[in-house]
Protein backbone atom coordinates (compact mmCIF):
# COMPACT_ATOMS: atom_id res chain seq x y z
CA UNK A 1 0.00 0.00 0.00
CA UNK A 2 2.21 2.74 -1.35
CA UNK A 3 2.55 5.75 0.91
CA UNK A 4 0.11 4.53 3.57
CA UNK A 5 1.28 4.92 7.16
CA UNK A 6 0.86 2.20 9.80
CA UNK A 7 -1.72 4.38 11.59
CA UNK A 8 -3.76 4.83 8.40
CA UNK A 9 -3.65 1.09 7.68
CA UNK A 10 -4.69 0.34 11.26
CA UNK A 11 -7.63 2.73 11.03
CA UNK A 12 -8.77 1.04 7.82
CA UNK A 13 -8.62 -2.37 9.52
CA UNK A 14 -10.50 -1.04 12.55
CA UNK A 15 -13.23 0.46 10.38
CA UNK A 16 -13.54 -2.73 8.32
CA UNK A 17 -13.74 -4.83 11.49
CA UNK A 18 -16.42 -2.64 13.06
CA UNK A 19 -18.55 -2.60 9.91
CA UNK A 20 -18.41 -6.40 9.83
CA UNK A 21 -19.42 -6.50 13.49
CA UNK A 22 -22.46 -4.31 12.81
CA UNK A 23 -23.46 -6.62 9.96
CA UNK A 24 -22.93 -9.61 12.24
CA UNK A 25 -25.18 -7.96 14.81
CA UNK A 26 -28.03 -8.04 12.28
CA UNK A 27 -27.43 -11.79 12.00
CA UNK A 28 -27.45 -12.18 15.78
CA UNK A 29 -30.71 -10.27 15.99
CA UNK A 30 -32.20 -12.45 13.26
CA UNK A 31 -31.07 -15.59 15.12
CA UNK A 32 -32.64 -14.37 18.35
CA UNK A 33 -35.87 -13.50 16.55
CA UNK A 34 -35.94 -16.88 14.82
CA UNK A 35 -35.74 -18.65 18.19
CA UNK A 36 -38.35 -16.47 19.86
CA UNK A 37 -40.95 -14.85 17.61
CA UNK A 38 -40.55 -15.80 13.94
CA UNK A 39 -43.76 -17.43 12.65
CA UNK A 40 -43.32 -21.04 11.55
CA UNK A 41 -43.79 -20.24 7.87
CA UNK A 42 -41.14 -17.53 8.04
CA UNK A 43 -38.22 -19.88 8.66
CA UNK A 44 -37.36 -20.62 4.99
CA UNK A 45 -37.09 -16.89 4.25
CA UNK A 46 -35.01 -16.39 7.41
CA UNK A 47 -32.61 -19.12 6.26
CA UNK A 48 -32.12 -17.27 2.95
CA UNK A 49 -31.53 -14.00 4.80
CA UNK A 50 -28.90 -15.62 6.99
CA UNK A 51 -27.26 -17.37 4.06
CA UNK A 52 -26.91 -14.10 2.17
CA UNK A 53 -25.46 -12.36 5.21
CA UNK A 54 -23.03 -15.23 5.85
CA UNK A 55 -21.77 -15.01 2.27
CA UNK A 56 -21.28 -11.24 2.59
CA UNK A 57 -19.42 -11.60 5.89
CA UNK A 58 -17.18 -14.33 4.46
CA UNK A 59 -16.30 -12.09 1.51
CA UNK A 60 -15.42 -9.29 3.92
CA UNK A 61 -13.37 -11.63 6.12
CA UNK A 62 -11.27 -12.81 3.15
CA UNK A 63 -10.89 -9.41 1.45
CA UNK A 64 -7.26 -9.34 0.15
CA UNK A 65 -6.94 -5.75 1.37
CA UNK A 66 -6.91 -7.07 4.94
CA UNK A 67 -3.65 -8.90 4.26
CA UNK A 68 -2.18 -5.82 2.58
CA UNK A 69 -3.10 -3.54 5.49
CA UNK A 70 -1.81 -6.02 8.07
CA UNK A 71 1.54 -6.13 6.24
CA UNK A 72 1.82 -2.34 6.63
CA UNK A 73 1.00 -2.38 10.36
CA UNK A 74 2.91 -5.47 11.48
CA UNK A 75 6.44 -4.71 12.62
CA UNK A 76 5.68 -1.02 13.07
CA UNK A 77 6.06 0.96 16.30
CA UNK A 78 2.27 0.97 16.56
CA UNK A 79 2.29 -2.67 17.68
CA UNK A 80 5.62 -2.73 19.55
CA UNK A 81 3.92 -3.43 22.90
CA UNK A 82 2.25 -6.87 22.44
CA UNK A 83 -0.41 -6.12 25.07
CA UNK A 84 -1.46 -2.76 23.62
CA UNK A 85 -4.92 -2.37 22.13
CA UNK A 86 -3.47 -2.00 18.64
CA UNK A 87 -1.15 -5.02 18.93
CA UNK A 88 -3.91 -7.27 20.28
CA UNK A 89 -6.31 -6.27 17.52
CA UNK A 90 -3.69 -6.75 14.80
CA UNK A 91 -2.69 -10.15 16.21
CA UNK A 92 -6.28 -11.38 16.22
CA UNK A 93 -7.12 -9.87 12.83
CA UNK A 94 -4.13 -11.75 11.39
CA UNK A 95 -5.22 -14.98 13.06
CA UNK A 96 -8.79 -14.64 11.76
CA UNK A 97 -7.68 -13.68 8.25
CA UNK A 98 -5.35 -16.66 7.97
CA UNK A 99 -7.97 -19.08 9.25
CA UNK A 100 -10.62 -17.74 6.88
CA UNK A 101 -8.37 -17.75 3.82
CA UNK A 102 -6.94 -21.23 4.48
CA UNK A 103 -10.35 -22.84 4.00
CA UNK A 104 -11.08 -23.23 0.26
CA UNK A 105 -14.47 -21.87 -0.73
CA UNK A 106 -15.40 -25.30 -2.09
CA UNK A 107 -14.76 -26.89 1.33
CA UNK A 108 -16.62 -24.16 3.22
CA UNK A 109 -19.66 -24.60 0.97
CA UNK A 110 -19.58 -28.40 1.17
CA UNK A 111 -19.33 -28.35 4.96
CA UNK A 112 -22.15 -25.80 5.25
CA UNK A 113 -24.37 -27.97 3.07
CA UNK A 114 -23.41 -31.17 4.90
CA UNK A 115 -24.14 -29.69 8.33
CA UNK A 116 -27.45 -28.21 7.16
CA UNK A 117 -28.42 -31.66 5.90
CA UNK A 118 -26.92 -33.31 8.98
CA UNK A 119 -28.99 -31.30 11.44
CA UNK A 120 -32.18 -32.00 9.48
CA UNK A 121 -31.39 -35.73 9.32
CA UNK A 122 -30.45 -35.80 13.01
CA UNK A 123 -33.72 -34.14 14.04
CA UNK A 124 -35.65 -36.82 12.18
CA UNK A 125 -33.42 -39.80 12.99
CA UNK A 126 -32.88 -39.20 16.71
CA UNK A 127 -36.47 -39.86 17.88
CA UNK A 128 -36.45 -43.06 15.80
CA UNK A 129 -33.07 -44.24 17.15
CA UNK A 130 -32.07 -44.47 13.49
CA UNK A 131 -28.28 -44.54 13.71
CA UNK A 132 -27.95 -46.27 10.36
CA UNK A 133 -29.95 -43.51 8.69
CA UNK A 134 -27.88 -40.79 10.40
CA UNK A 135 -24.45 -42.40 9.98
CA UNK A 136 -23.82 -41.67 6.27
CA UNK A 137 -24.23 -37.90 6.65
CA UNK A 138 -22.24 -37.97 9.90
CA UNK A 139 -19.40 -39.80 8.16
CA UNK A 140 -19.38 -37.08 5.52
CA UNK A 141 -19.27 -34.34 8.17
CA UNK A 142 -16.33 -36.00 9.92
CA UNK A 143 -14.51 -36.43 6.59
CA UNK A 144 -15.00 -32.75 5.73
CA UNK A 145 -13.97 -31.72 9.24
CA UNK A 146 -10.72 -33.64 8.80
CA UNK A 147 -10.17 -31.65 5.60
CA UNK A 148 -10.77 -28.42 7.53
CA UNK A 149 -8.21 -29.45 10.16
CA UNK A 150 -5.67 -30.28 7.45
CA UNK A 151 -6.31 -26.95 5.72
CA UNK A 152 -5.87 -25.01 8.96
CA UNK A 153 -2.74 -26.94 9.88
CA UNK A 154 -1.51 -28.35 13.18
CA UNK A 155 1.71 -29.45 14.86
CA UNK A 156 0.73 -32.79 16.40
CA UNK A 157 -2.80 -33.86 15.59
CA UNK A 158 -5.92 -32.84 13.73
CA UNK A 159 -7.96 -32.34 16.87
CA UNK A 160 -5.77 -29.39 17.86
CA UNK A 161 -6.72 -27.43 14.73
CA UNK A 162 -10.41 -27.86 15.52
CA UNK A 163 -10.13 -27.17 19.27
CA UNK A 164 -8.11 -24.03 18.55
CA UNK A 165 -11.10 -22.47 16.78
CA UNK A 166 -13.04 -22.49 20.05
CA UNK A 167 -10.25 -22.26 22.63
CA UNK A 168 -7.23 -20.42 21.16
CA UNK A 169 -3.95 -22.11 21.94
CA UNK A 170 -5.45 -25.22 23.54
CA UNK A 171 -4.24 -28.69 22.48
CA UNK A 172 -5.27 -32.24 23.23
CA UNK A 173 -1.87 -32.87 24.81
CA UNK A 174 -2.55 -30.09 27.32
CA UNK A 175 -6.05 -31.31 28.14
CA UNK A 176 -5.58 -35.07 28.41
CA UNK A 177 -3.65 -35.12 31.73
CA UNK A 178 -5.89 -32.42 33.26
CA UNK A 179 -9.06 -34.24 32.24
CA UNK A 180 -7.65 -37.60 33.39
CA UNK A 181 -7.00 -36.22 36.88
CA UNK A 182 -10.44 -34.60 37.03
CA UNK A 183 -12.16 -37.75 35.75
CA UNK A 184 -10.51 -40.03 38.31
CA UNK A 185 -11.25 -37.66 41.19
CA UNK A 186 -14.85 -37.24 40.04
CA UNK A 187 -15.47 -40.98 39.72
CA UNK A 188 -14.04 -41.47 43.22
CA UNK A 189 -16.34 -38.76 44.61
CA UNK A 190 -19.35 -40.19 42.81
CA UNK A 191 -18.73 -43.69 44.21
CA UNK A 192 -18.41 -42.17 47.68
CA UNK A 193 -21.65 -40.18 47.40
CA UNK A 194 -23.55 -43.23 46.16
CA UNK A 195 -22.82 -44.88 49.55
CA UNK A 196 -23.81 -41.80 51.57
CA UNK A 197 -26.37 -42.23 54.36
CA UNK A 198 -28.04 -38.92 53.58
CA UNK A 199 -30.07 -38.28 50.41
CA UNK A 200 -31.95 -35.13 49.38
CA UNK A 201 -35.73 -35.02 49.06
CA UNK A 202 -36.10 -33.62 45.55
CA UNK A 203 -39.90 -33.74 45.62
CA UNK A 204 -39.85 -30.16 46.94
CA UNK A 205 -38.59 -29.10 43.49
CA UNK A 206 -41.50 -30.79 41.71
CA UNK A 207 -44.39 -28.86 43.19
CA UNK A 208 -46.41 -26.18 41.40
CA UNK A 209 -44.34 -23.17 40.36
CA UNK A 210 -46.46 -20.81 38.20
CA UNK A 211 -44.67 -19.54 35.14
CA UNK A 212 -45.47 -15.90 35.90
CA UNK A 213 -43.99 -16.25 39.38
CA UNK A 214 -40.87 -17.95 38.00
CA UNK A 215 -40.31 -15.12 35.53
CA UNK A 216 -40.89 -12.39 38.12
CA UNK A 217 -38.57 -14.07 40.63
CA UNK A 218 -35.82 -14.65 38.05
CA UNK A 219 -35.91 -11.04 36.86
CA UNK A 220 -35.67 -9.71 40.39
CA UNK A 221 -32.76 -12.05 41.16
CA UNK A 222 -30.69 -11.27 38.05
CA UNK A 223 -31.21 -7.54 38.59
CA UNK A 224 -29.88 -7.82 42.14
CA UNK A 225 -26.93 -9.85 40.88
CA UNK A 226 -25.97 -7.05 38.52
CA UNK A 227 -27.57 -7.81 35.15
CA UNK A 228 -28.85 -4.57 33.63
CA UNK A 229 -32.38 -5.23 32.38
CA UNK A 230 -32.37 -1.85 30.65
CA UNK A 231 -29.50 -3.21 28.53
CA UNK A 232 -31.03 -6.66 28.09
CA UNK A 233 -34.17 -8.74 28.29
CA UNK A 234 -35.41 -12.22 29.21
CA UNK A 235 -37.59 -14.30 26.87
CA UNK A 236 -38.88 -17.87 26.62
CA UNK A 237 -37.60 -20.39 24.06
CA UNK A 238 -37.40 -24.15 23.50
CA UNK A 239 -33.60 -24.27 23.91
CA UNK A 240 -32.11 -21.51 26.16
CA UNK A 241 -29.23 -19.32 24.99
CA UNK A 242 -27.71 -15.86 25.40
CA UNK A 243 -27.41 -13.57 22.39
CA UNK A 244 -25.25 -10.47 22.52
CA UNK A 245 -26.52 -8.04 19.90
CA UNK A 246 -24.11 -5.28 20.90
CA UNK A 247 -23.46 -2.68 23.60
CA UNK A 248 -26.64 -2.05 25.55
CA UNK A 249 -28.43 -5.07 24.07
CA UNK A 250 -27.70 -8.49 25.59
CA UNK A 251 -30.60 -10.95 25.46
CA UNK A 252 -31.24 -13.93 27.72
CA UNK A 253 -33.67 -16.78 27.11
CA UNK A 254 -34.97 -19.62 29.27
CA UNK A 255 -37.70 -22.26 29.32
CA UNK A 256 -40.33 -22.86 31.99
CA UNK A 257 -41.73 -26.02 33.57
CA UNK A 258 -44.43 -25.38 36.13
CA UNK A 259 -43.83 -28.74 37.80
CA UNK A 260 -40.05 -28.38 38.22
CA UNK A 261 -38.19 -25.43 39.74
CA UNK A 262 -34.65 -26.03 38.47
CA UNK A 263 -34.66 -25.66 34.66
CA UNK A 264 -35.95 -22.11 34.36
CA UNK A 265 -34.20 -20.65 37.38
CA UNK A 266 -30.76 -22.16 36.96
CA UNK A 267 -31.01 -21.91 33.19
CA UNK A 268 -31.65 -18.18 33.58
CA UNK A 269 -28.77 -17.73 36.03
CA UNK A 270 -26.48 -19.66 33.64
CA UNK A 271 -27.41 -17.50 30.67
CA UNK A 272 -27.16 -14.41 32.86
CA UNK A 273 -23.53 -15.36 33.54
CA UNK A 274 -22.92 -15.29 29.80
CA UNK A 275 -24.88 -12.04 29.65
CA UNK A 276 -22.81 -10.36 32.38
CA UNK A 277 -19.72 -11.11 30.29
CA UNK A 278 -21.43 -9.50 27.29
CA UNK A 279 -22.43 -6.45 29.31
CA UNK A 280 -18.94 -6.26 30.80
CA UNK A 281 -17.10 -5.89 27.50
CA UNK A 282 -15.84 -2.36 26.90
CA UNK A 283 -18.23 -0.60 24.51
CA UNK A 284 -15.49 1.64 23.09
CA UNK A 285 -13.80 -1.46 21.65
CA UNK A 286 -16.95 -2.96 20.14
CA UNK A 287 -16.35 -4.59 16.78
CA UNK A 288 -12.68 -5.33 17.46
CA UNK A 289 -10.95 -8.22 19.27
CA UNK A 290 -10.34 -6.00 22.31
CA UNK A 291 -14.11 -5.72 22.67
CA UNK A 292 -14.75 -9.44 22.14
CA UNK A 293 -14.92 -12.48 24.42
CA UNK A 294 -11.66 -14.41 24.18
CA UNK A 295 -12.97 -17.99 24.06
CA UNK A 296 -15.86 -20.35 24.65
CA UNK A 297 -14.14 -21.79 27.72
CA UNK A 298 -13.75 -18.39 29.38
CA UNK A 299 -17.36 -17.60 28.41
CA UNK A 300 -18.50 -20.85 30.00
CA UNK A 301 -16.50 -20.06 33.14
CA UNK A 302 -18.69 -17.01 33.65
CA UNK A 303 -21.98 -18.85 33.22
CA UNK A 304 -20.95 -21.79 35.40
CA UNK A 305 -19.61 -19.46 38.10
CA UNK A 306 -22.95 -17.71 38.52
CA UNK A 307 -25.05 -20.83 38.08
CA UNK A 308 -23.10 -23.09 40.45
CA UNK A 309 -20.46 -21.37 42.58
CA UNK A 310 -22.82 -18.49 43.34
CA UNK A 311 -26.35 -19.67 42.53
CA UNK A 312 -26.20 -23.07 44.25
CA UNK A 313 -24.41 -21.80 47.37
CA UNK A 314 -26.13 -21.72 50.73
CA UNK A 315 -25.19 -18.07 51.25
CA UNK A 316 -26.95 -17.11 48.02
CA UNK A 317 -30.15 -18.83 49.14
CA UNK A 318 -30.02 -17.44 52.67
CA UNK A 319 -30.27 -14.02 51.05
CA UNK A 320 -32.90 -14.90 48.43
CA UNK A 321 -34.99 -17.39 50.44
CA UNK A 322 -37.52 -14.83 51.78
CA UNK A 323 -38.06 -13.58 48.23
CA UNK A 324 -38.44 -17.14 46.92
CA UNK A 325 -41.05 -17.97 49.57
CA UNK A 326 -42.83 -14.72 48.76
CA UNK A 327 -43.11 -15.68 45.07
CA UNK A 328 -43.81 -19.42 45.50
CA UNK A 329 -46.47 -20.69 47.86
CA UNK A 330 -45.08 -24.20 47.25
CA UNK A 331 -41.91 -23.33 49.17
CA UNK A 332 -43.49 -21.80 52.25
CA UNK A 333 -43.41 -25.05 54.26
CA UNK A 334 -39.93 -26.06 53.06
CA UNK A 335 -36.79 -25.69 55.18
CA UNK A 336 -34.05 -23.70 53.46
CA UNK A 337 -31.47 -26.44 54.18
CA UNK A 338 -33.71 -29.09 52.59
CA UNK A 339 -34.22 -26.95 49.49
CA UNK A 340 -30.48 -26.27 49.22
CA UNK A 341 -29.69 -29.99 49.47
CA UNK A 342 -32.33 -30.76 46.81
CA UNK A 343 -30.96 -28.29 44.24
CA UNK A 344 -27.53 -29.87 44.75
CA UNK A 345 -28.61 -33.48 44.24
CA UNK A 346 -25.99 -35.72 42.61
CA UNK A 347 -27.50 -38.45 40.45
CA UNK A 348 -25.86 -40.09 37.41
CA UNK A 349 -28.03 -39.55 34.36
CA UNK A 350 -27.87 -40.15 30.63
CA UNK A 351 -28.54 -36.60 29.44
CA UNK A 352 -25.64 -34.13 29.49
CA UNK A 353 -27.71 -30.95 29.63
CA UNK A 354 -29.58 -32.23 32.71
CA UNK A 355 -26.46 -33.39 34.56
CA UNK A 356 -25.62 -32.18 38.06
CA UNK A 357 -22.52 -30.26 39.08
CA UNK A 358 -20.48 -33.39 39.94
CA UNK A 359 -21.30 -35.66 37.01
CA UNK A 360 -21.42 -33.03 34.25
CA UNK A 361 -17.71 -33.17 33.47
CA UNK A 362 -17.85 -36.94 32.98
CA UNK A 363 -20.32 -36.39 30.12
CA UNK A 364 -17.86 -33.98 28.51
CA UNK A 365 -14.86 -36.26 28.92
CA UNK A 366 -16.67 -39.14 27.27
CA UNK A 367 -17.32 -36.97 24.22
CA UNK A 368 -13.76 -35.60 24.20
CA UNK A 369 -12.25 -39.09 24.34
CA UNK A 370 -14.54 -40.37 21.56
CA UNK A 371 -13.82 -37.38 19.32
CA UNK A 372 -10.09 -37.87 19.76
CA UNK A 373 -10.36 -41.57 18.94
CA UNK A 374 -12.52 -40.87 15.87
CA UNK A 375 -10.14 -38.24 14.49
CA UNK A 376 -7.08 -40.37 15.23
CA UNK A 377 -8.63 -43.29 13.37
CA UNK A 378 -8.65 -45.42 16.53
CA UNK A 379 -12.45 -45.69 16.48
CA UNK A 380 -14.91 -46.07 13.62
CA UNK A 381 -18.31 -44.39 13.62
CA UNK A 382 -19.73 -47.88 13.10
CA UNK A 383 -18.53 -48.74 16.60
CA UNK A 384 -19.28 -45.38 18.24
CA UNK A 385 -22.63 -46.37 19.88
CA UNK A 386 -21.09 -49.25 21.82
CA UNK A 387 -17.96 -47.22 22.69
CA UNK A 388 -20.30 -44.51 24.03
CA UNK A 389 -22.19 -46.95 26.26
CA UNK A 390 -19.00 -48.60 27.44
CA UNK A 391 -17.67 -45.29 28.73
CA UNK A 392 -21.00 -44.42 30.37
CA UNK A 393 -20.94 -47.75 32.18
CA UNK A 394 -17.33 -47.22 33.26
CA UNK A 395 -17.60 -43.57 34.41
CA UNK A 396 -21.24 -43.16 35.45
CA UNK A 397 -22.37 -46.73 36.08
CA UNK A 398 -25.24 -46.46 33.60
CA UNK A 399 -25.88 -47.05 29.90
CA UNK A 400 -28.57 -45.95 27.49
CA UNK A 401 -31.15 -48.41 26.17
CA UNK A 402 -31.76 -46.04 23.25
CA UNK A 403 -29.49 -44.28 20.78
CA UNK A 404 -31.55 -41.09 21.17
CA UNK A 405 -30.31 -40.75 24.74
CA UNK A 406 -26.91 -42.18 23.85
CA UNK A 407 -24.60 -41.36 20.98
CA UNK A 408 -27.29 -39.35 19.15
CA UNK A 409 -28.33 -37.02 21.99
CA UNK A 410 -26.20 -33.95 21.10
CA UNK A 411 -26.63 -31.67 18.10
CA UNK A 412 -22.91 -30.80 17.99
CA UNK A 413 -21.65 -33.49 15.60
CA UNK A 414 -24.43 -32.98 13.09
CA UNK A 415 -23.68 -29.24 13.22
CA UNK A 416 -19.98 -29.87 12.57
CA UNK A 417 -18.97 -28.60 16.04
CA UNK A 418 -16.21 -31.17 16.55
CA UNK A 419 -13.67 -29.99 19.11
CA UNK A 420 -16.27 -27.85 20.92
CA UNK A 421 -17.10 -30.13 23.88
CA UNK A 422 -13.91 -29.60 25.94
CA UNK A 423 -14.75 -25.92 26.39
CA UNK A 424 -17.59 -26.89 28.74
CA UNK A 425 -15.27 -28.60 31.22
CA UNK A 426 -12.60 -25.95 30.72
CA UNK A 427 -15.27 -23.46 31.81
CA UNK A 428 -15.78 -25.37 35.07
CA UNK A 429 -12.02 -25.61 35.67
CA UNK A 430 -11.42 -21.91 34.96
CA UNK A 431 -14.41 -20.97 37.13
CA UNK A 432 -13.09 -22.74 40.23
CA UNK A 433 -9.61 -21.30 39.79
CA UNK A 434 -10.85 -17.74 39.19
CA UNK A 435 -13.25 -17.99 42.14
CA UNK A 436 -10.51 -19.10 44.52
CA UNK A 437 -8.33 -16.17 43.41
CA UNK A 438 -11.22 -13.76 43.93
CA UNK A 439 -11.56 -15.04 47.49
CA UNK A 440 -7.84 -14.49 48.08
CA UNK A 441 -8.28 -10.86 47.06
CA UNK A 442 -11.80 -10.08 48.30
CA UNK A 443 -12.15 -12.42 51.28
CA UNK A 444 -14.65 -15.26 51.66
CA UNK A 445 -17.41 -14.66 49.13
CA UNK A 446 -20.30 -16.72 50.48
CA UNK A 447 -20.79 -14.50 53.56
CA UNK A 448 -20.91 -11.53 51.16
CA UNK A 449 -23.58 -13.29 49.09
CA UNK A 450 -25.56 -13.96 52.26
CA UNK A 451 -25.63 -10.20 52.86
CA UNK A 452 -26.72 -9.56 49.27
CA UNK A 453 -23.30 -8.12 48.37
CA UNK A 454 -22.68 -9.36 44.83
CA UNK A 455 -21.16 -6.16 43.41
CA UNK A 456 -17.59 -6.67 44.71
CA UNK A 457 -17.28 -10.04 42.99
CA UNK A 458 -18.91 -8.82 39.77
CA UNK A 459 -16.62 -5.78 39.68
CA UNK A 460 -13.61 -8.09 40.20
CA UNK A 461 -14.61 -10.27 37.24
CA UNK A 462 -15.24 -7.19 35.13
CA UNK A 463 -11.82 -5.76 35.84
CA UNK A 464 -9.86 -9.00 35.64
CA UNK A 465 -11.70 -10.82 32.82
CA UNK A 466 -14.40 -8.92 30.94
CA UNK A 467 -12.49 -5.69 30.33
CA UNK A 468 -9.50 -7.64 29.01
CA UNK A 469 -11.40 -8.62 25.85
CA UNK A 470 -9.06 -10.77 23.76
CA UNK A 471 -5.87 -9.21 25.12
CA UNK A 472 -4.74 -12.59 26.44
CA UNK A 473 -5.49 -16.10 25.22
CA UNK A 474 -7.32 -18.24 27.80
CA UNK A 475 -4.39 -19.96 29.55
CA UNK A 476 -2.42 -16.68 29.60
CA UNK A 477 -5.43 -14.84 31.02
CA UNK A 478 -5.80 -17.51 33.70
CA UNK A 479 -2.13 -17.20 34.61
CA UNK A 480 -2.29 -13.39 34.73
CA UNK A 481 -5.33 -13.47 37.02
CA UNK A 482 -4.39 -16.38 39.31
CA UNK A 483 -0.60 -16.55 39.04
CA UNK A 484 -0.54 -20.15 37.83
CA UNK A 485 -1.39 -22.36 34.89
CA UNK A 486 -4.57 -24.43 34.67
CA UNK A 487 -4.79 -26.54 37.82
CA UNK A 488 -7.61 -29.08 38.20
CA UNK A 489 -7.10 -29.29 41.97
CA UNK A 490 -9.19 -26.15 42.54
CA UNK A 491 -12.30 -27.71 41.01
CA UNK A 492 -11.58 -31.09 42.63
CA UNK A 493 -11.24 -29.56 46.10
CA UNK A 494 -14.37 -27.47 45.61
CA UNK A 495 -16.49 -30.46 44.51
CA UNK A 496 -15.17 -32.79 47.21
CA UNK A 497 -15.56 -30.17 49.94
CA UNK A 498 -19.08 -29.11 49.00
CA UNK A 499 -20.64 -32.47 48.26
CA UNK A 500 -18.97 -34.55 50.98
CA UNK A 501 -20.33 -32.01 53.46
CA UNK A 502 -23.82 -32.04 51.94
CA UNK A 503 -24.01 -35.83 51.84
CA UNK A 504 -22.31 -36.36 55.21
CA UNK A 505 -19.40 -38.50 54.02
Amino acid sequence: MGGMTAREAYEWLEGHSKESAYLGAFGALANWDQATYTPRKGHPHRAMMQGTLAKLLHQRATDPRIGEMLAVVEGSELVADPTSVEAVNVREWRRSFEQQTKIPERLAVELAQATAEGQAVWEEARPKNDWEGFKPVLKRIFALTREVADALGYEKERYDALLDQYEPGATAAQLEPVFKRLREATVDLLRCLEQAPRKPDVSVLHRYFPRAAQEAFAKEVIARLGFDLEAGRLDSVAHPFMMGIGPGDVRLTTRYFEDYFNPAFFGTIHEMGHGLYGQGLLAEHYGTPMGSEVSLGIHESQSRTWENLVGRSLGFWRYFWPLAQQHFEALRDVRLEDFHFAINQVQPSLIRVEADEVTYNLHIMIRFELELALLRGELSLDDAPEAWNQKYREYLGISSPTLADGVMQDVHWSAGLIGYFPTYSLGNLYAAQFFRQAEKELGALEPQFERGEFAPFLEWTRRKIHHQGSRYWPRELLKNVTGEDLNPEYLIRYLHGKFRSLYGV
